[in-house]
Order: C-alpha cells, then structure tokens, then sequence
C-alpha cells in the first residue's frame, strides 16, 4: 500500500513538474516575441505583466486542448476573480448597477448638488470586444466621475465571438439612447451635455455609434456632445501603418492580436489573421480610395522617426476573404473610414493616442479626418504610453504611474462640456 501511494505522489509530481517546465518554456517563447522600448515607463512592470497574461493565456490554451474549458471563457474566469479589485463607493459617489433597455450598466453619481444640469457620459470599456467588463473598466470610471463631477454610465455590452457584430453596438446604441431619453428626469443630467466615450474596442464603439446616430438623427434624443476616444481601434484596412510596424511586439497589443480581436467581433473566426495581416481582404479599388485616409504621408513627421519602411507590398487581393470579411471595411466596424458627410455630423471629439501603442496611427489619422471636415478635436498624445494602459490605474502593485496624467487629460477635457 505504501509504495503504492509513493509511486503515484510521485507520477502526480512529474506530471506536475511537466506541466510547470511545459508552461515556463511557453512563456520564455512569447517573451522573446515581445520588443519593449526603452521610453516606456517601467519597463520591467510591463514585462511582469506581460509574464503574467501570457501565462494565463497558455494555460487557457492548454485547457481548451484538453476539452476542459474555452480559452476565452478561463482567461474571462481569472480576470475577473484575480485581476478585479472590487470596492466600496469613495465618499462623494454614488455608485449602483441597473438595466437600460435589458443592457447592464452601472451608473456613477457624484453626491454633491450641480447648479443646472450635471454633465453625462457614457462609456464602453475596451477589451477587443471579447475581454474586459464593467468591472474591468470601474477604475477609470470612477476617477472620471468624481474628479470631473460628471455622471458616468459604464455598458456591459454582450461579447465576442458569442455576440458577433452588431450586436455590441446595438447594445452601445440602445443604452446610449435610453440614458439620453432619462437623463434630465432620473439622474439631473442635462441630455444635451451627455458624451460617449470608451477606451480600445470601447473607443471604436464610441466612434462607430457616433456615425450610426448621425445618420439616424430623428430628433426623438439629442446627439452625444462629445467623443472621447481612448487609443480606439478604427480601421482594419491596414495593419502595416508605422505604429504597427514599430510596434509590432509591444505588450500588451501585438499586431497579430489585434487582427485577431477583429476577426472575433466581425465572426468569431481567427483562421483569416495571416491574410488580414498581409493585406489580401482589401480589392485594389478600396486600396485606393482608403489611401487618402491612410497612407503614413498623412502622419506628422516625428511618427516616423522610429524608423519604418513603406511596409510590406500588400498581398494578391483574395475575392473570398474580402467577402468573408468584408463587414469589417463598413464604417461601423472601422469608423476611420466613414463618408465624409457622415463623419461631418459627428460632434467634437477629444483623442488619446499612445506612442507605443500599434493603434497609434488609427488614432492620430482620424484626428486629421475630423479636423479637415470642420470637427474640433482635442488631442492628448502620451509618449511614455502603451496600449490599455489605463488599465493600470490604481491597481496596487499592477499600477502604472504614467496612467495618471492620462487620466487628468480626460477629466479636463470632460470639465469642458
């Protein structure tokens, strides 16, 4: 019996050890994938953390091989038991989860008394349409709402690649309107100073929506004041911009990933991340046309200074990607490339963009787009930043300190509404 037992704690341990050396050489793999330059802020803090979403992302993929869990689902599971902090309401906030229209969202109230009524914003987290929460989000939100004594309603849009497009905008829009529809009676918020915001897929949302209700305008709800767009994803045109060249490999947005957060929301499908990366989805014709919205030309000189080529010829166009893919070319999936008389009708924005980010470009080329048709733009870029730092904020020894003026740019600008 004895040796029995000895001889199976001692298959568990090397199943164990196997399992552990399987992983630690996994993670050793993606490091030496990954490039951080020397301007980030605490360098070495990114690469812990980047250590510790691979290593939640390998484990998720060893478990979805097994037939045990979906990788999504796992990394879903332990961001929300591990890597969310929830508190208490600080003094001077009201804080309370509700339905608009069968949507969640989770409203925050400053306490103290408004002369008139109070600004508004609705905002949609980030996360690549298939990851993040209101809960994910609740940091953010809770600094904007009670530095700028704004009310802040956070949306719990539903999810990739269980909810495909439309259906995180169409959740986006019917919270939106609802709030507009309520917001003087309910909350004391004056509808007609009420902004939609949101950081990476949230931001497109944000832009998307913005588009989407310029062209419905009927009248019925005001149109949002404002913009607030948190290094959004804009377009999947191109992925071989100079910020996706020079950052192709810095956490915590790969190139790679963000075509594959993309094919997620369009179809929940990642077999066609090569040929999106190389370009083959995009006819010659739409190629050309989009070349007055994209091309690096338009970048401010000191964008290229990192160096960057021309980028990679763009492959043989593929008729049958194009048309598996081709929603994602709509404006409301990549609002960058909207038609002029809708983009016109969209309110002032205010634009965040990140120097080590893949999605600076997007960010910085929609900023020329808005402004060249007559929309007022403020923009805040961050050049010690990278992509989803704001996700850093106040998260004890997770926390980011350039995350800070990040987030006072975005409070100043909503003291402006």
């Amino acid at each position: 019996m004895a040796i029995g037992l000895a001889i199976l704690i001692i298959g568990f341990a090397a199943v164990f050890a196997a399992f552990l050396l399987l992983i630690i050489g996994l993670i050793y793999a993606e490091l030496m994938n990954s490039e951080i330059p020397s301007g980030v802020t605490n360098r070495s803090k990114l690469h812990v953390v980047h250590i510790l979403f691979v290593g939640i992302a390998i484990v998720g993929r060893i478990l979805d091989r097994l037939g045990l869990c979906h990788q999504v689902s796992f990394t879903r599971w332990v961001s929300a038991r591990f890597l969310v902090c929830k508190r208490p309401a600080p003094p001077g906030l009201h804080i309370r989860d509700m339905l608009f229209e069968g949507v969640p969202v989770r409203v925050y109230q400053p306490t103290a008394p408004s002369a008139g009524g109070r600004r508004g914003l609705v905002y949609f987290h980030g996360g690549g349409w298939v990851m993040g929460s209101i809960d994910t989000a609740d940091e953010i939100c809770r600094c904007i709402a009670k530095e700028s004594k704004t009310t802040v309603v956070s949306v719990g849009y539903r999810l990739a690649p269980e909810h495909t497009y439309p259906a995180p905008l169409d959740d986006c829009e019917a919270a939106t309107c609802h709030f507009l529809s309520v917001a003087e009676a309910d909350f004391g918020v004056d509808p007609c100073r009420v902004a939609v915001g949101g950081d990476s897929a949230g931001g497109n949302l944000a832009a998307a929506l913005c588009q989407r209700l310029a062209k419905r305008a009927d009248g019925r709800v005001p149109p949002p004041r404002a913009q607030v767009l948190l290094y959004p994803a804009l377009q999947m045109a191109d992925f071989s911009l100079p910020s996706y060249q020079q950052n192709h490999a810095v956490p915590v947005l790969f190139r790679g990933r963000a075509a594959f957060y993309f094919l997620q929301y369009l179809c929940g499908d990642a077999a066609l991340c090569p040929d999106l990366l190389e370009g083959a989805h995009v006819p010659p014709d739409l190629r050309l046309q989009y070349r007055k919205w994209l091309s690096p030309e338009l970048l401010p000189p000191e964008f290229l200074a990192r160096g960057c080529g021309e980028g990679p010829a763009p492959a043989q166009h593929d008729g049958e990607v194009y048309h598996a893919v081709r929603a994602g070319l709509d404006p409301e999936v990549s609002p960058l490339l909207g038609e002029d008389e809708v983009v016109r009708r969209t309110p002032p924005a205010f634009v965040l963009t990140c120097e080590y980010d893949v999605l600076r470009d997007d960010g910085i080329l929609f900023r020329k787009r808005l402004e060249d048709l007559g929309v007022a733009v403020s923009w805040h870029h961050a050049r010690d930043g990278f992509h989803g730092i704001l996700n850093f904020y106040n998260r004890g020894w997770l926390s980011f300190m350039a995350a800070r003026p990040i987030l006072d740019s975005i409070v100043r600008y909503m003291e402006t509404l």
